[in-house]
């Protein structure tokens, strides 16, 4: 199913270890621009991500508008993000990303504008989330398939995605600290605006990027053909199938946890904003450590057994939180709740990276963004709607098992899986024997 036969690979016995093996793709000139100009943009992006549900929640004092709200945001990457596969694979990632980097600024700006004038509603609020989500459709599939490309040596892809979540779960844990100031202090509109101006810094990276000539690519099938093929290659392997799936899984079931957490900072522990903002911040502790974690890792072998592992750690997080009553007890639970979920999404993600097919590699991407993000929206309708006829608590148990069954029929498929794994990892020279599966 591989066609990566030609890309090179360094032996793995000189391959760098310790502090300065952990940041090894920061090598690469692209990606070390892209990593400082994200580092910057992310802080703002999560920022809002706080400021958004928290607005929502103080103009209705709705658990069911917190649900639609995500939903409305993220239904377009479920609608768009297989169509915006195939043009991704298809147009200048560089140019795509300005683009979706721009309007999102733009997006940013406007809901800060509606806030200081006094005039924001929620049915404002949803268009605009709507507008995201189309952004988020495009920007995706070209974000996770332009790591490639922005990195010297495919050997570091592995690094460089994991880098890629520390540098997300960074922002994550300072984002919300920073929110629950920015709210208490001077309102949320603060909060849209600092975001709005974080993405001139990543547009700066962009341009600044110093890229290969493309080579002129092979005459394009039709548009329907090419996605007919992604499809059937994505999932007709059954290792990327089930990747995919189980992540899909979790992003339904699991990930709307971030939806409840509100309710939890009001109405359980009585808290306000900086609650709020602790209770993620806590979930991006764990976050952090995992993608840490990962980009010790000298490559992928070994990722498969860790995915099924982190999901069930994911699911009982979530079914231990909601349980707790005792506010310092449940920031411990998130630490590994956030753990969990940042180890099963990163290890998926550099699983797939490695054994796809790269001139598929945007199609392919896309179904990972749908996953990962396109079926949150469902899960956060879900979750709204669960909360509100059985409570939070009760809805957060019932994700929890769901992804706990899931790490289950993972494991029960795992050693079929490895081993339609193992001849691409050898082919690439990631592996010099099937023992190495073992060792590692």
């Amino acid at each position: 199913m591989n066609n990566n036969s030609t890309q090179a690979k360094s032996p793995k016995g000189i391959q760098k270890t310790g502090l300065k093996g952990m940041f090894r793709s920061l090598e690469s000139y692209n990606f070390r621009l892209f990593f400082m100009g994200q580092s910057v943009s992310l802080i703002g992006t999560w920022i809002q991500r706080i400021a958004m549900p928290w607005l929502v929640y103080d103009l209705t004092h709705s658990v069911f508008l917190l649900g639609l709200i995500g939903f409305t945001g993220q239904l377009p990457v479920f609608l768009l993000g297989p169509f915006a596969g195939v043009l991704t694979d298809r147009w200048n990632k560089q140019r795509l990303l300005l683009f979706t980097q721009t309007l999102a600024m733009a997006q940013a700006l406007a809901i800060a504008v509606l806030i200081f004038l006094g005039i924001i509603h929620v049915w404002m609020l949803v268009i605009l989330s709507i507008m995201l989500g189309c952004i988020t459709a495009f920007d995706g599939p070209a974000r996770q398939s332009f790591l490639l490309e922005m990195i010297s040596k495919k050997d570091d892809l592995g690094n460089a995605i994991a880098l890629n979540s520390t540098m997300v779960n960074s922002a994550r844990l300072i984002g919300p600290s920073i929110a629950g100031i920015l709210i208490a202090s001077t309102g949320e509109g603060m909060c849209f605006l600092i975001n709005g101006i974080s993405y001139l810094v990543v547009i700066a990276s962009l341009l600044r990027m110093r890229l290969p000539s493309r080579t002129e690519k092979p005459k394009q099938r039709q548009f329907l053909s090419s996605f007919k093929e992604g499809f059937a290659y994505t999932f007709g392997f059954a290792p990327i199938k089930a990747v995919i799936l189980l992540l899909a899984l979790m992003s339904l079931m699991g990930m709307p946890y971030t939806v409840l957490m509100p309710v939890f900072a009001k109405e359980i522990f009585h808290g306000g904003s900086h609650t709020f903002g602790f209770l993620m911040g806590a979930s991006g502790l764990g976050a952090l450590s995992g993608a840490l974690y990962l980009a010790s890792r000298k490559n992928v072998v070994g990722l498969e057994r860790l995915i099924p592992m982190a999901s069930a750690l994911f699911g009982s997080g979530l079914i231990a939180f909601s349980f707790s009553r005792y506010l310092p007890l449940s920031l411990f639970l998130l630490v590994f709740t956030g753990l969990g979920m940042m180890m099963q999404m990163a290890s998926s993600n550099s699983i797939i990276q490695t054994i796809v097919d790269d001139d598929k590699r945007g199609r392919v991407m896309s179904f990972y963004t749908m996953a990962l993000m396109g079926t949150t929206p469902f899960g956060s309708l879900l979750a709204g709607s669960l909360a509100k006829w059985i409570g939070a608590p009760n809805t957060l148990i019932i994700g929890g098992a769901s992804c706990v069954v899931g790490a289950i029929v993972f494991t029960r498929n795992l050693p079929k899986l490895k081993s339609q794994i193992r001849p691409i990892y050898i082919q690439q020279g990631i592996m010099e024997s099937p023992i190495d599966i073992i060792e590692e």
